[in-house]
């Protein structure tokens, strides 16, 4: 009976222990990341001049929703499709993806990770976003290194929210 009892709690504790091994955990955490002041009267500047209706978030990037969504609200650990456009601050687009990219949101730059869990499914917004919650001072180049985005450029992401995972 004692045999019994120990192989039956054996095999309960090795289900139990394959059961979560095979479950996999998120490696992002949350970003308390906060933008320096400076970045953010530079960013505040140009919101002022030319989008007035920007809302400022306690991390110091600005966005305005254009549609709040219906559905789930991601998580740095979610896994989300989007469409979106990005922008220098003369108008420069450097990039426009119409199909979907798809990625976990924590790796994703911190501006989205802020901006992201604004909407919910099928929601839009547009992010400014500093550039230490961007790409800072790392400047980006295409795929023929040509610089699009200039080291320490401040952002400007149209975002629909295609879905969350």
């Amino acid at each position: 009976m004692v045999r019994k009892l120990l192989v039956i709690v054996s095999l309960t504790i090795l289900f139990i222990s394959c059961k979560k091994a095979s479950s996999p955990s998120c490696p992002y955490t949350e970003s308390s990341a906060v933008a320096p002041a400076g970045e953010i009267a530079s960013l505040q500047a140009y919101i002022t001049a030319n989008h007035p209706l920007a809302v400022q978030h306690p991390s110091g990037i600005f966005y305005e929703i254009g549609a709040a969504g219906s559905g789930s609200t991601a998580t740095v650990c979610s896994a989300v499709t989007v469409k979106y456009a990005g922008y220098l601050t003369n108008n420069y687009n450097f990039e426009t993806n119409t199909t979907g990219y798809s990625n976990y949101l924590g790796a994703l730059v911190l501006g989205w990770q802020k901006g992201i869990p604004l909407i919910k499914t099928g929601g839009s917004i547009t992010l400014y976003i500093p550039p230490s919650l961007g790409y800072g001072s790392q400047e980006q180049r295409n795929n023929a290194g040509v610089v699009i985005i200039p080291a320490n450029s401040i952002l400007i992401f149209t975002i629909q929210l295609v879905s969350v995972q």
